[in-house]
């Protein structure tokens, strides 16, 4: 019975490995579809960003109830899965807590403290849970959440309250059937949480012990490897892609806008001829992006590092004041459209193309022309994705490809095009309102 359960264990475990590996270079490929470009100046203080913002989750506790809320089941889920690891080899060699023997009188300590790490990602997920559906806090009940997102929301937050139910129910039978000196079942010391649980399953008989908490052990194991593979279909991808994708973001000021240098070039020879070498022509390329292909990994990896929290959306002055911008919409939205790309090449063939285009079919003209660049967005996200360059980029394909600007800002762009400045006065008339001001006085 032992060997067929290692048998059982095994196929299962390749099987969720192999899906997980495989899964993992889809994603990549998506991400892999727009320009390259993966930064590699300033490591250290990358680094201090991933410590400061993806581990320590620093801009989250602008908000301090959720945060501490949100930490307690980050740290938890993640802490509590280290013993994956004795699972795992239990599961392949038929032992049972393997580390307790090797640990020593550590061990019941360490599954304690793993214990109050459950307690506290059952209570945060309840209590998210009542946020979502009872209480219907805004930012997480707002139309680009209809559907899906908010269904995968839920079950996640339901999943993980179960998978803490089956852990500290396996521990509770665990020290039964040690305290009855029930064979395979060793003592390894009291575990402060589950040991005050005893009395609750004192009632069962040894038998009906064994079954319970070898149930939960499966339900739990089992849980966790649906749980790896259900990250690519989730949100909750961000618990991977969240590190690279701070480690990636941009270290330039907010307010600095990333210039193109192919314009950058022609307004330097505009202004001063002999500013530049001639250079002999060059294929010209897409002004802006249409699609994910123009634009750059580091955008595409955030899209996918998305926890749609709705943080952005939020403090997003335009969708305050009713307008249809979103910027987690924004970030699904290309997310989406890697997906459906990535989709159609499994089926044709890298080469596969469609005739659809982010901006357009996924990303309206109304939307991307809402956005005051403010940056708040940007500021607000607590994994630092900046959807205002992805913004930015479709709004100059829209404008300098295909000639399409709300009409004041055209009357603009004419305007520093004749005048160098925004306003539909002659340059020589710009200092009039001093000489107005010295014959006033």
């Amino acid at each position: 019975m032992v060997i067929i359960s290692q048998i059982i264990f095994l196929l299962l475990f390749a099987f969720s490995v192999g899906l997980f590996i495989r899964n993992m270079r889809r994603l990549i490929r998506n991400v892999n579809l727009g320009k390259q470009n993966w930064p590699k100046d300033r490591s250290v203080e990358r680094w201090r960003r991933v410590v400061l913002n993806a581990l320590g989750q620093k801009k989250m506790f602008k908000r301090p109830v959720p945060a501490i809320l949100h930490f307690f089941v980050y740290a938890g889920f993640i802490i509590i899965n280290v013993e994956i690891l004795e699972i795992i080899i239990d599961g392949l060699f038929g032992t049972h807590r393997v580390f307790a023997p090797i640990v020593g009188a550590l061990y019941a300590p360490f599954i304690s403290f793993f214990e109050f790490l459950a307690w506290g990602v059952l209570i945060g997920c309840a209590i998210f849970l009542v946020r979502r559906n009872v209480l219907k806090v805004k930012r997480l009940n707002q139309p680009d959440l209809d559907g899906w997102p908010r269904k995968d929301a839920n079950t996640i937050l339901i999943a993980e309250i179960t998978l803490m139910i089956a852990f500290l129910t396996l521990n509770t039978a665990d020290q039964v059937l040690q305290s009855r000196g029930h064979e395979h079942y060793f003592s390894t010391g009291r575990f402060f949480f589950t040991g005050m649980m005893m009395p609750m399953l004192d009632g069962l008989s040894t038998g009906q012990l064994v079954t319970l908490e070898r149930t939960c052990w499966w339900a739990h194991i089992i849980g966790i490897f649906g749980f790896l593979n259900y990250l690519y279909y989730s949100k909750h991808l961000h618990i991977l892609f969240a590190f690279p994708n701070t480690y990636y973001s941009r270290l330039e000021p907010q307010g600095q806008m990333r210039n193109m240098p192919e314009i950058q070039k022609e307004v330097q020879l505009m202004m001063d001829p002999s500013a530049a070498a001639p250079e002999p022509p060059a294929e010209p390329g897409r002004f802006g992006a249409k699609d994910v292909f123009d634009l750059q990994t580091t955008d595409l990896l955030g899209a996918f590092s998305c926890t749609e929290c709705g943080r952005c959306t939020a403090v997003c002055p335009a969708n305050i004041t009713g307008k249809k911008l979103s910027p987690r919409k924004i970030m699904m939205a290309t997310r989406d459209r890697c997906e459906e790309i990535g989709k159609g090449q499994d089926k044709n063939g890298k080469e596969y193309k469609d005739e659809k285009s982010l901006l357009g079919d996924y990303i309206t003209h109304e939307e991307i022309f809402a956005c005051t660049t403010c940056q708040a967005c940007v500021e607000a996200c607590p994994v630092n994705i900046d959807p205002l360059n992805i913004i930015q980029q479709l709004r100059r394909f829209s404008i300098m490809e295909e000639a399409s600007a709300p009409g004041n800002w055209n009357t603009m762009f004419t305007s520093i095009e004749n005048n160098m400045a925004p306003w539909q006065f002659s340059p020589m008339d710009r200092a009039n309102w001093a000489e107005e001001l010295k014959n006033e006085n």
